[in-house]
């Protein structure tokens, strides 16, 4: 009911053709600002003084925000206050439908009511401990995470670059303790085109797109190998050539523009690592969890890995990565090899054990499937014609808008109408990854707002 109540809202400003809308008028705003902090555009700093429609409340925090932030960050104009549900509001009101999730994050929405208690009792109750003793929502998820997936042991990290970070370490580690009479075992990484594993130096090293890596280089030795996405044959000869310790791939690339694997690809991989004792790593940062319409990504496939990394929307908003590993990988790995203080925390934990559970149930993860047909098969049928969109691609609700041209205008008409979304790939794809949670309705919506937004472009 509250979702229909803050539709209404939006309605006020927009009318939308449709069984309850007769027509749709939107903002051509066409400043060419990006909405994604992980694109390959790359626009001037968004002030106060050079961004249309900024209110007062706006303008003040964007002005603070610059006198004391490192500016990494290209941010759209809007400072938000709050969320509920799907919708998000800014300092001055005004309701958006929550499309992008904070990057794939808010799996569950926003404030959640089953999340804030796991929060809010487990903040009251014990916050952090540290992993120099036990605590029990630690092992609780573990065991969780164990049971519905592939692995047999489980590391805790506080982000996504932080797993695939501990992902580089035990892969080493595991040549190292494989080759125990060898003074060169394998060290080398292969990874993907259009990849994305993370910003800190290991896992920036697996990332090819090259604005990423120059400002920073060298990277990390022995990787900067890098594939085109679903070439197996060149990973088998790579693999023969060098000394390759693991392969790392999504199954489904997200920030790489929403590339989704084959099941031939990924049993390739899983075939050449077999043959050639590499290890085979999904990282399932974005696309895992539900994200697919299956719990894990590489379900769909029926290949499984020896580590997998998961971070975005385990703990519905709060800082988690994991890495599950098989028995094989984690026999390898001793006391003092890596840590971390703060991760899986109490709270933390206790969190992402609801998000788990909620998004562990055959009736939620099916209605992500149809959910997600359902978003293509609007957009499909919206933007059928259109001179400017190439394709409309992805599975659940991870879906990717290929345009022929940069799609910051378009992300930018979304935000002034009500409607938040992301860019991905070369800049030149619209990346939507709205909540599990979100309606049919809701997807209406949006679907309807970015077509008629295409004007922008």
């Amino acid at each position: 009911m509250a979702h229909l109540q803050s539709l209404n809202t939006i309605q006020s400003s927009l009318s939308i053709q449709s069984k309850r809308y007769k027509r749709l008028s939107f903002k051509a705003h066409t400043t060419k600002t990006s909405s994604c902090p992980v694109s390959d555009v790359n626009p001037k700093p968004i002030t106060a003084a050079n961004s249309p429609s900024v209110s007062p409340a706006s303008k003040e925090w964007m002005e603070a925000d610059k006198n004391v932030m490192v500016e990494t960050y290209a941010r759209a104009p809007v400072v938000l206050e709050r969320g509920i549900g799907c919708k998000l509001y800014d300092v001055d009101g005004k309701e958006y439908l929550d499309m992008s999730a904070g990057i794939a994050v808010n799996a569950l929405g926003h404030c959640d009511p089953d999340w804030v208690k796991a929060v809010v009792d487990q903040a009251s109750t014990l916050t952090h401990v540290s992993n120099v003793y036990y605590s029990v929502p630690q092992v609780k998820l573990a065991q969780r995470l164990i049971e519905c997936s592939f692995a047999d042991r489980v590391f805790f990290s506080n982000s996504g670059t932080e797993a695939n970070e501990a992902a580089i370490k035990f892969s080493r580690k595991y040549q190292r303790h494989t080759h125990p009479n060898s003074t060169d075992p394998p060290t080398e990484f292969i990874s993907f085109f259009n990849g994305f594993h993370g910003r800190t130096v290991g896992s920036l090293s697996l990332t090819s797109k090259q604005q990423y890596r120059v400002p920073f280089e060298p990277l990390m030795p022995g990787c900067g190998i890098f594939v085109e996405y679903g070439n197996v044959a060149e990973v088998a000869r790579l693999v023969k050539e060098l000394s390759v310790a693991a392969v790392f791939v999504e199954p489904l690339q997200g920030e790489g523009g929403i590339h989704c694997a084959t099941k031939e690809f990924l049993s390739g991989l899983r075939s050449v690592c077999d043959e050639a004792g590499a290890l085979l790593v999904f990282d399932e940062v974005q696309c895992g969890l539900g994200r697919t319409g299956h719990l894990w990504a590489h379900e769909a496939y029926g290949v499984y890995p020896d580590i997998m990394t998961l971070a975005k929307p385990l703990a519905g908003g709060l800082p988690i990565g994991v890495v599950l590993t098989t028995e094989k990988v984690s026999s390898a790995i001793n006391p003092g090899d890596h840590g971390s203080t703060f991760a899986g925390s109490p709270m933390v934990c206790n969190a992402a054990l609801t998000v788990l559970n909620k998004i562990n149930t055959p009736i939620f993860l099916s209605d992500v499937a149809k959910k997600g047909n359902h978003l293509k098969e609007l957009l499909a049928n919206k933007m059928k014609g259109n001179m400017h969109v190439k394709e409309i691609r992805g599975r659940g609700l991870i879906v990717g808008i290929e345009l022929d041209m940069p799609a910051v205008g378009l992300v930018d008409a979304c935000r002034e109408n009500g409607v938040l979304v992301l860019t991905a790939g070369k800049g030149n794809v619209v990346r939507l990854v709205p909540p599990l949670i979100i309606s049919m309705e809701e997807l209406e919506f949006g679907a309807e707002v970015i077509s008629k937004c295409l004007k922008a472009l």
